[in-house]
């Protein structure tokens, strides 16, 4: 027997139309290139989606057309996420910090037809223009008077196609199970990987993100999303902020610490997003310059492990709640969140704050499993460390475009390529990603754990462990080390620090003292070009 419900297809158009209908006049901030704050609202935002999809319709773009951007976060960039997704094609985010050669390969991967990009990323789109082979129409995310010569290259402006485009275009209904978003792996080994969200994968992903025991949106906040729209999503926000009717602010392409702070001050944010290289900017500015953010309420965290000594001086500075969360681009990307729970409750202080530094629990949807080498599962006794697989409905199967390429096992669990253990509150602990994980002597030691401890030291800014080949012991860790501004360190005094601290076989056999660490485009330190650096240091 059946039940007896309505049906309606899962479509990402159907969250822009609920906003516009039951939100309407809520917020959408958006500092333009130039510094000026621009204030768009929902109901502003469908209807200019809606343009945007008849005006790609007559351009001859077509449902499962990959349409690809090259932007930060913006009104625009939000009307893209909408208008492109409504009306059936793919939308193709491109991270434009990439090198130009990724970003061809990218591209041209994806088979974009159209191109949307903004005014800033118009010299490095002249220079790769011919280069993309699928692209028919580049189109520059500005208004009229505002359209920056292009030379020879013929460019389309943004606004006009708006203005000519009819304002009577409606939401088609198609399966939810259609292709919804293309977004690329940060592909630091190997080229990038395309995953490919769908209409279901997507609103699912965004609802369960609004539980209370997630991120816990609500229409009285006013959600800053650091991390970029070009980078899974921006973690739901642009999905979840509209079911929500939460406020959106949107930083464009002025993500430093001056101009974040000032704007969180100014529109009275009350949750911000972001990786731990950002949180720790932010940290070391509010210190400087004296200032607080008392409106900032919850400081999610994610993109790789928060060290203790940035969760506390974040808390300190800002008073707001730190939310630690695991995902990957495959993931869509919650995996799991850390936020308390009634057995935490009955800890003391001490105990649940260790707890909550944890990577968290899954949420609804997600089911999570750690394994031996041998593929048998672990149990949940913190001390046990594995392969950590995952499974669900927003989980990626496979690959855009990569053949018969296999990637999930017989059960379909997908493998992560994390190491982790869990507790018996059901916390995972993430302890190294399988290819940074030091292995030496026949024994595991984590790099997350080192470089946590590490930058504890308050002369210590940030701190990266990677594995050097030892004669011996196969391999041994060693430090790379960004001091403080100003501070002065040596590696006697790290060592010493660091002795009572972690076991004796865990402690850096060299110290290597660097003005800055190598970044990936995603914000995370490059483990691998340091391994290509000092791999051999200790030999």
């Amino acid at each position: 027997m059946k039940g007896l419900m309505q049906e309606h297809e899962l479509l990402i158009s159907s969250v822009i139309r609920h906003a516009a209908e039951n939100h309407g006049d809520r917020e959408v901030v958006t500092r333009e290139s130039d510094g000026r704050i621009t204030r768009s609202c929902y109901a502003r935002v469908e209807q200019r989606a809606r343009r945007l999809a008849a005006a790609l319709t007559n351009l001859g773009i077509r449902p499962g057309d990959r349409v690809a951007t090259l932007a930060m976060n913006s009104y625009r960039h939000l009307e893209c996420y909408y208008g492109i997704s409504g009306m059936g094609a793919v939308l193709h985010t491109v991270n434009p910090r990439l090198f130009a050669e990724q970003i061809t390969y990218i591209v041209n991967h994806g088979q974009g037809r159209a191109l949307l990009l903004d005014p800033c990323f118009l010299p490095l789109v002249i220079s790769i223009a011919p280069k993309l082979r699928t692209v028919e129409h580049f189109i520059v995310l500005t208004e009229a008077a505002l359209m920056p010569p292009a030379g020879e290259r013929p460019m389309l402006c943004y606004g006009q196609l708006l203005d000519a485009a009819p304002g009577d275009y409606q939401w088609p209904s198609f399966d939810e199970r259609t292709a919804a978003s293309l977004c690329y792996t940060s592909g630091t080994t190997g080229q990038p990987k395309g995953v490919l969200y769908s209409h279901r994968s997507t609103l699912l992903h965004a609802l369960v993100s609004l539980q209370a025991d997630c991120f816990g949106l609500r229409s009285v906040d006013t959600v800053l999303p650091i991390v970029p729209m070009f980078h899974v999503h921006a973690w739901s926000m642009p999905y979840g902020c509209a079911m929500a009717g939460a406020k959106l602010v949107l930083p464009g392409n002025h993500v430093d610490a001056p101009s974040l702070v000032g704007l969180i001050q100014s529109e009275q944010v009350t949750m911000a997003l972001g990786v731990p290289t950002v949180w720790a900017m932010l940290v070391n500015h509010l210190r400087d310059s004296g200032q607080s953010l008392p409106s900032l309420q919850r400081a999610l965290v994610g993109g790789a492990a928060l060290p203790p000594a940035i969760r506390d001086a974040l808390e300190q500075v800002s008073g707001a709640r730190v939310i630690h969360a695991w995902g990957m681009t495959e993931s869509s990307p919650t995996g799991t969140v850390s936020t308390t729970t009634a057995n935490l409750e009955r800890l003391s202080a001490d105990e649940r704050r260790a707890e909550l530094l944890k990577q968290g629990r899954p949420p609804w949807g997600v089911e999570l499993k750690i394994t031996n080498p041998e593929g048998e599962p672990l149990p949940a006794d913190s001390a046990s460390s594995g392969q950590l697989w995952i499974r669900g409905p927003w989980i990626a199967r496979s690959y855009f475009r990569r053949g018969r390429e296999r990637v999930l096992d017989d059960d379909g669990w997908f493998p992560t390529g994390d190491v982790a253990s869990r507790d018996a509150h059901g916390f995972i602990k993430i302890s190294d990603r399988t290819k940074d994980v030091i292995k030496s002597g026949g024994e595991w030691i984590s790099s997350i754990d080192i470089e946590s401890i590490a930058t504890t030291h308050p002369q210590v800014k940030f701190a990266a462990a990677i594995a050097a080949e030892h004669p011996k012991w196969g391999e041994r860790p060693i430090l790379i080390v960004v001091p403080a501004d100003g501070g002065v360190l040596s590696a006697e005094e790290l060592l010493d620090y660091l002795r009572p601290r972690m076991a004796k076989w865990w402690l850096p056999d060299a110290f290597i003292f660097v003005n800055e660490l190598p970044l990936t485009a995603t914000g995370k330190v490059l483990k691998s070009s340091l391994r290509a650096a000092y791999r051999e240091f200790l030999l």
